[in-house]
């Protein structure tokens, strides 16, 4: 495939180690748990492949689930050319969130969630030149299923016609995490006599369930196999690898 000229892959610079702060970023409650360091943001996105693309289409407002991919600096998200969530040019908030435990204090005004969230705002702009859209496509794939891209065939000239590849720039995002046990250890509650605490939450990889129509001798290859177990993304220190 060759490069469009009408349309050719944005080459922006890398983004800074703090992103910047602006009116759609700034943490106006809980700050202690607000983050703009751009290795935070990107700890939360390696950590997950499903995201939250939040768009206002004909006037109301839609939320949609969908698998991501990044490369550091745009988030490419993907779907039929016949979405309307998917227009491009349009101002748009993703969201990445991961449950990490309930937070369970001795009054239920003071329960909690542990969690590590990230919120990217912009206007994406769709994809139109066919290297950045099968590298983009490869990118969000390898980020669900590393190995995949090579195993599996790749896409055809006519699903790639059939899909449309939205990338936004991470540059706008900021990031919450909240750890720890609940806040009113050192309150009046404390001599209530009651249990609290932190009931953690991890989701980890079950066994490969084969198709059903996949003749016996067809077993999972090792890219798949081997995530069994395990947690996806890069190991989390002190957790299941």
């Amino acid at each position: 495939m060759t490069h469009s000229p009408a349309s050719p892959p944005p080459t922006p610079s890398p983004l800074p180690p703090v992103l910047p702060g602006t009116g759609l970023t700034r943490h106006r409650r809980l700050r202690e748990q607000g983050s703009l360091d751009r290795a935070d943001l990107e700890a939360v996105l390696d950590a997950g492949f499903v995201c939250h693309l939040g768009v206002v289409v004909d006037g109301h407002p839609l939320v949609v689930p969908t698998v991501y991919g990044h490369d550091g600096r745009w988030l490419y998200v993907h779907g039929s050319v016949a979405s309307r969530s998917l227009a491009g040019d349009t101002p748009v908030c993703v969201t990445v969130t991961h449950v990490d435990g309930l937070v369970l204090a001795r009054s239920v005004f003071e329960h909690g969630v542990n969690y590590r969230s990230a919120m990217i705002h912009g206007v994406p702009r769709k994809v139109t030149d066919p290297e950045e859209k099968l590298a983009g496509l490869r990118l969000l794939t390898e980020h669900s299923a590393p190995g995949q891209w090579s195993y599996a065939r790749a896409p055809s000239r006519k699903e790639l016609a059939a899909t449309t590849l939205l990338a936004l720039c991470l540059r706008t995002a900021s990031v919450k995490i909240r750890t720890g046990p609940p806040d009113d250890g050192d309150g009046p509650d404390a001599a209530l006599g009651l249990w609290a605490g932190v009931l953690p939450l991890t989701a980890v990889w079950g066994a490969p369930e084969p198709d059903p129509a996949l003749p016996p001798h067809i077993t999972p290859p090792e890219h798949i196999a081997r995530r069994e177990g395990t947690r996806h993304g890069p190991p989390a220190s002190g957790g299941i690898p």
